[in-house]
């Protein structure tokens, strides 16, 4: 048994290791949204938003969401709002198919690019090749997505960490000056909060990887380390950008920026090849969940979703992304996450804290 099956992997790793794959393409995969919400404030601000806000935000919302989806035994976001919200469970999914267009409308616009500008595949190609894979995905179901997410997640962290030692290599002084020179903008924690809350919305599309999870411990462990496990690779990332800052601010893909003035061919095809696969995770949590939601409501009549259509929702979501994938790729950032963090606030995290954890007690004393 390899160590991806085991048990040990499977309760405390694994949730942390799919989190870290649907949030990377929307979160921090093109460098852009690191430099909008962290970056913007200045590297020393930027730092502290990421370690002291977001990555405590993330934790403790993925322990608490984690041990209410076990309790509860709700694995798909419908199930679990229904649970947390009651009749009002359908205002959650208005704001989290918002996010879905604005996420793949992201990752649809950075596939077709990415192939294009570094290895002359035509835009409609690249599109293609990774809505091929998203449907073949979606085809197989759980199991084979809690290992390509994961296997992926690992193999990216390798190689986020050789970037980070060919920037510091390089541009190690320029780091240095830029942290020790830096000025703490007064707005890092709001940056912070903002990219914790919208990211936060995904958490919901990982539940299916909960099953394995069977006691309060077991949820709240895994949920503290996923935290950790879901921002580390983007702080190792942002501190290769602090090198290049304030040059890279307007830059709309810093991550090719980066690569380019880092001059290692070799290095830079390889992170391009991993980051057109997070293209490939985001997009395949985000619609599994759909598919999941829509599996778990035909259940409640007695019904089954055959695997046959599970790509062709794939396909259905992915082209109406693409769609909006025309207002171009900092817009979208910039006002749709932003926007759209506050609504998650609202739905999810406020009746999570409150309502969630009291249905929680009360449940525990029953």
């Amino acid at each position: 048994m390899s160590f991806l099956d085991s048990s040990f992997f499977k309760k405390y790793l694994l949730p942390g290791f799919i989190f870290q794959s649907v949030v990377i393409a929307g979160g921090y995969g093109t460098g852009r949204e690191l430099v909008e919400y962290f970056l913007n404030h200045g590297p020393l601000g930027g730092l502290l938003g990421m370690i002291f806000v977001t990555t405590i935000i993330w934790s403790i919302t993925l322990a608490v969401t984690f041990e209410f989806s076990r309790k509860f035994r709700s694995y798909d976001y419908r199930t679990f709002f229904m649970k947390l919200l009651g009749p009002f469970w359908f205002i959650f999914e208005i704001i989290y198919f918002l996010l879905l267009f604005i996420v793949l409308a992201v990752i649809g616009s950075a596939a077709g690019a990415l192939l294009r500008n570094n290895f002359n595949i035509p835009y409609p190609v690249g599109v293609i090749i990774m809505l091929a894979v998203i449907g073949f995905l979606t085809f197989k179901g759980s199991g084979l997505i809690e290992k390509f997410l994961s296997s992926w997640s690992i193999l990216l962290y390798l190689v986020y960490g050789a970037l980070l030692v060919a920037v510091l290599l390089k541009f190690g002084p320029e780091i240095q000056k830029n942290f020790s020179s830096a000025t703490v903008h007064s707005k890092w924690a709001l940056g912070g909060f903002q990219y914790a809350l919208y990211n936060l919305g995904i958490i919901p599309a990982v539940l299916f990887c909960i099953k394995h999870i069977k006691t309060r411990k077991e949820a709240v462990t895994a949920g503290l380390l996923g935290g950790l496990i879901g921002i580390i690779p983007g702080l190792l990332f942002f501190i290769a950008l602090v090198s290049q800052y304030p040059a890279v601010l307007p830059v709309e893909v810093p991550a090719d920026y980066i690569l380019q003035q880092l001059g290692f061919p070799a290095l830079r095809i390889f992170f391009l090849v991993v980051l057109f696969g997070t293209l490939i995770e985001t997009g395949t949590g985000f619609i599994h969940a759909v598919n999941e939601r829509i599996h778990s409501a035909l259940q409640v009549k007695g019904k089954v979703l055959p695997r046959w259509q599970r790509p062709l929702v794939a396909s259905g979501l992915l082209l109406i992304g693409l769609g909006m994938s025309t207002f171009g790729l900092i817009a979208l950032i910039k006002k749709g996450y932003g926007n759209i963090s506050w609504g998650f606030f609202i739905v999810y995290i406020i009746p999570l804290m409150t309502l969630g954890i009291y249905k929680m007690i009360k449940t525990r004393r029953a």
